[in-house]
């Protein structure tokens, strides 16, 4: 059965970088979304990974199965509205967590829909499903792409296909356990986790705090 192309729209940065490194390593066809594809394109040559395609934001949106998210918060309302009208992808995946700083204290930015996901969900087409995944592994773990992350990883979406999916790719990840937790809202307390593990890395002096669940 032919493996789901997947775009990833903010593909260079670390998070996006590791994501789409690992699927790749699972036999996904992946293709980097990128403001500017050219530059894009000469970073993607530096991985060495000749399976990675490079393409606009808009022109991988159009050719995928799959959009995930990787892209700085502030971001994904405006890239969402300006490229509405090229979805025929069947499902988005939200990686992205609305973490402030200031002063030196992780904040969660207030969203009136209450999470990331579900703003991404009010500014997406209604006949794509939202999943959130991704939010509670290190960007640099993810990054580091020669080492199992031996952790699990949290799953909510807007239907059981789209938490499907999400899940799907999650558990290509080498050393990842995905574990569903119903409905998109529930990226309300996925996003809470994020800070928390800032919260104990900071406290604790490490970099690698992340999730297991026992007894499951």
């Amino acid at each position: 059965m032919p493996r789901r192309t997947i775009a990833i729209l903010g593909g260079t940065g670390r998070q996006g970088r590791g994501i789409a490194r690992r699927l790749a390593a699972a036999g996904f066809p992946i293709v980097v979304g990128s403001r500017d594809p050219a530059r894009a394109a000469a970073t993607v040559r530096e991985w060495g990974a000749d399976s990675i395609g490079v393409a606009s934001y808009g022109d991988a949106i159009a050719g995928s199965d799959v959009v995930i998210l990787a892209l700085p918060f502030d971001a994904v309302v405006e890239t969402l509205d300006a490229e509405r009208g090229r979805f025929g992808a069947a499902f988005v995946i939200d990686v992205t967590v609305p973490v402030a700083f200031t002063s030196g204290n992780a904040t969660l930015v207030h969203i009136p829909e209450g999470s990331a996901a579900e703003l991404v969900r009010s500014h997406t087409p209604p006949s794509v499903g939202v999943a959130a995944a991704f939010k509670t592994v290190p960007a640099h773990a993810l990054d580091e792409v020669e080492r199992p992350l031996e952790c699990d990883e949290f799953v909510c979406g807007d239907s059981p296909d789209a938490r499907s999916v999400a899940t799907e790719l999650v558990e290509a990840v080498r050393g990842l356990r995905a574990i569903d937790v119903g409905p998109l809202p529930r990226a309300r307390s996925i996003e809470h986790l994020t800070l928390l593990a800032i919260g104990i890395n900071r406290r604790h002096k490490i970099h690698d705090a992340r999730f297991r669940v026992v007894g499951l």
